[in-house]
């Protein structure tokens, strides 16, 4: 298993296991699978402006992915990400994602961030609440029947991760 940041090159494979959890799951609000174009953007606005994004690779296959990206854009949220980690359907349960993620939290610590948040689509995600539980996430809310896919109403489960001290200090 090689995890590596990630490159605009990896946007086709990003591009179909994204699809995949788009079209099938619940763990994602979308609906419709963005293009390889479209994902290709969204790496450049994550990687460009520091966040990291990273994948996994085994047998020269990526199979996950994760990244962290600004929770909100107004400027008192600086110090907080949101993550994002999805692994190929039939990849699940392998380690894949919590390499991902646990990439993800480092670059955020580089970063010099104070929080991370998962915001997971469907209370219900108990993979993802797990994987996030695993590496030290606790929970802080539900936002329910927030979201309809699938003709069901879904909540948000709301988790988050303080790093480099949190709250106990003002940042540097």
């Amino acid at each position: 298993m090689i995890v590596r940041p990630a490159t605009p090159g990896d946007a086709p494979a990003v591009a179909v296991i994204y699809a995949e959890h788009v079209l099938n799951g619940t763990g994602t609000f979308e609906e419709t699978p963005p293009s390889t174009a479209d994902m290709t953007l969204r790496m450049r606005s994550v990687i460009d402006k520091g966040f990291p994004w990273v994948v996994v690779e085994d047998g020269g296959r990526i199979l996950a992915y994760a990244y962290a990206g600004p929770y909100h854009h107004r400027s008192a949220y600086r110090f907080t990400a949101e993550d994002s980690v999805y692994v190929a359907e039939h990849a699940r349960g392998k380690g894949y994602g919590r390499a991902a993620l646990a990439a993800v939290i480092d670059g955020c610590k580089a970063k010099g961030l104070r929080r991370i948040l998962a915001v997971i689509g469907d209370s219900g995600n108990a993979a993802s609440i797990g994987l996030h539980r695993s590496l030290g996430f606790q929970p802080c809310g539900i936002l329910p029947a927030v979201g309809y896919k699938a003709g069901e109403w879904l909540d948000v489960a709301l988790m988050h991760l303080p790093i480099n001290g949190g709250d106990t200090s003002p940042p540097a």
